[in-house]
C-alpha cells in the first residue's frame, strides 16, 4: 500500500526528535500499511491518516440486505473497549480504533484506525483537553464522514473524562446521526477515584454526547466495585468496565447480526432506539434449574436498571444461551420481562446460540423512552449537589468552565453523578444481576 507521506511528513517534522526516534521503528512498520483515503485527491487536504486491512472504504449498502455495524471506539478507553470486543469475537461487525495518540493506535488490535487531528495534536495525544480532542475530531471530519459512511447502526464507544474519548466522541456520533444513521453511544463514567476533574469533563462530555445520539448508554465506574473483591488489581478493574461496555454493544448487536432461535428486524430496533434520549443496561447470568428465570430476575434487577423496566416505553432483551438453550428458557425469560413492562411498551428480543454458554444463560436488558419528569425523579440525589460543590472549588479550576456550568445547569446527566456515587444494593457476581 502507498504512504500519505503528507500526513506522515507533518507529524514528523512538527514532534520533538527524541520522540521521533523513538517512534521511528513504527513508523517505518506502518509504511508498508498505510494509504491516501481517496488517491485521487490532493492529500495535502486531509488533516488525518488512516490504516486498513483493506484498500478502500466500503461505502455500499450490504447487498445480502443485512444491516451494516459499525464500532467506532474513540480515544484510549474506546480502544480499550474495542480490544476486549475483539476477544469476544462479535459478529458481523466492522471495528473502527479513532484515536490522536499516534503511538497508541499502532498498537491497537484493530485493523482499521484513523488517526484524527495530525495537524493539531502531531500524534501526541490531548494530554487529557476535551477542547483539543474536540478541535482534532472537526479537523479530520472530512475523514470522520467517509468511515461511517455506508453504515446503518453506528455504536459510538468511549470512556469519559479525559481528552480524545470526551471530546471527539460527541463530534464523531454527531456525523453519524446528521449522515441519518442510527447512532448509539456507550460510555463509561470515570471511577471516583480519578478525580474530581475527569469527572467534570465526563459530565460535559456525556451532556455533549447525548445531544449527538439516538440513545446513550452510561456505565458508572463504580457501579462495578460493587462485583470486585478487595484483591482486584487495578488493570482488573479497568478491563471489567471495558467489557461492560462491550455487553452494551453486543445485547444490541447479537439481536441484528447473530442467527438464532428468535431473530429481529433491523427496523424493530430502530423504531426502540431512534431519538430514545437515555437508555439502561441490565444484565443477568444464571446456571442450573430455574437458570432462565433467574437470569431475567436478575437483569431487571441489576444495579443499573432496577426499577425503570416498568416505566419504559421501549425494551430490548436478549437471551444467549449455549446448545442446550430451549424454546422453555425463551418463554420463562420473556414472561418475566412482560410482567414488569407496561402494557402499552414496545418489546422486541432475539434469542442467541452460543456454544460457549453451555450449561448457561445471559439475559441482556437495554430499556429506553423515559418520560423527563421520570429520569429526574430516578437520578435526583444529593451527591448532584456535592459534585457540583466539588467543581466550584478552587482545586477544580483547571477543568475547563463549560464543563461547571453544565455541570450546574443540567438535570440530564444526574445519571452520571447519581449512578456514579450512590451505593447500590449488594449484588454477587454469578447467579445475580451484574451490572
Amino acid at each position: 500500500m502507498a504512504l500519505n507521506s503528507h500526513c506522515l511528513a507533518q507529524g514528523r517534522h512538527a514532534m520533538p526528535r527524541a520522540h521521533y526516534a523513538a517512534t521511528r521503528s513504527t513508523g517505518c512498520r506502518l509504511r508498508r500499511q498505510l494509504r491516501p483515503l481517496d488517491e485521487a485527491q490532493d492529500s495535502s487536504s486531509k488533516p488525518y491518516m488512516v490504516v486498513r486491512s483493506g484498500n478502500s472504504f466500503s461505502a455500499a449498502p450490504s447487498a445480502n440486505g443485512d444491516a451494516r455495524i459499525k464500532v467506532i471506539g474513540v480515544g484510549g478507553g474506546g480502544g480499550n473497549a474495542l480490544n476486549r470486543m475483539l476477544e469476544t469475537g462479535l459478529q458481523g461487525i466492522e471495528f473502527w480504533a479513532v484515536n490522536t495518540d499516534a503511538q497508541a493506535l499502532s498498537h491497537h488490535r484493530c485493523e482499521n484506525r484513523m488517526q484524527i487531528g495530525t495537524e493539531s495534536t502531531r500524534g501526541l495525544g490531548c494530554g487529557g483537553n476535551p477542547e483539543i480532542g474536540k478541535v482534532a475530531a472537526l479537523e479530520s471530519q472530512e475523514g470522520l464522514t467517509k468511515m461511517i459512511a455506508g453504515a446503518d447502526l453506528v455504536f459510538v464507544t468511549a470512556g469519559m473524562g479525559g481528552g480524545t474519548g470526551t471530546g471527539a466522541a460527541p463530534v464523531v456520533a454527531k456525523t453519524s446521526k446528521d449522515a441519518g444513521i442510527l447512532t448509539v453511544g456507550v460510555v463509561t463514567y470515570p471511577f471516583s477515584f480519578e478525580g474530581r476533574r475527569r469527572c467534570t469533563q465526563a459530565i460535559a462530555g456525556i451532556e455533549a454526547l447525548r445531544g449527538a445520539v439516538d440513545s446513550v448508554i452510561v456505565i458508572p465506574n463504580d457501579k462495578l466495585l460493587e462485583v470486585s473483591s478487595q484483591s482486584t488489581s487495578l488493570k482488573d478493574a479497568f478491563s471489567l468496565a471495558d467489557d461492560v461496555l462491550g455487553q452494551g454493544v453486543q445485547g444490541i448487536s447479537d439481536i441484528i447480526t447473530v442467527p438464532g432461535l428468535i431473530n429481529v428486524d433491523f427496523a424493530d430496533v430502530r423504531a426502540i432506539i431512534a431519538n430514545a434520549g437515555t437508555a439502561m443496561l441490565g444484565v443477568g447470568c444464571a446456571s442450573g434449574p430455574n437458570r432462565a428465570e433467574l437470569a431475567a430476575k436478575d437483569a431487571v434487577n441489576a444495579p443499573l436498571i432496577q426499577q425503570s423496566v416498568e416505566r419504559a416505553t421501549g425494551i430490548i432483551f436478549n437471551i444467549t444461551g449455549g446448545t442446550d438453550l430451549t424454546l422453555m428458557d425463551v418463554n420463562s425469560v420473556s414472561e418475566v420481562v412482560n410482567s414488569l413492562a407496561d402494557q402499552s411498551a414496545n418489546i422486541i428480543f432475539g434469542a442467541v446460540v452460543d456454544e460457549r454458554y453451555t450449561g448457561e444463560l445471559r439475559v441482556t436488558i437495554i430499556a429506553t423512552g423515559f418520560s423527563q419528569d421520570y429520569e429526574e425523579t430516578l437520578f435526583k440525589s444529593d451527591n448532584r449537589r456535592r459534585v457540583g460543590a466539588a467543581a466550584a472549588k478552587p482545586a477544580a479550576a483547571a477543568a475547563p468552565q463549560a464543563a461547571s456550568e453544565a455541570l450546574s445547569s443540567s438535570d440530564d446527566f444526574d445519571i452520571a453523578v447519581q449512578a456514579a456515587q450512590e451505593k447500590p444494593p449488594a449484588v454477587k457476581l454469578w447467579g445475580r444481576g451484574i451490572f
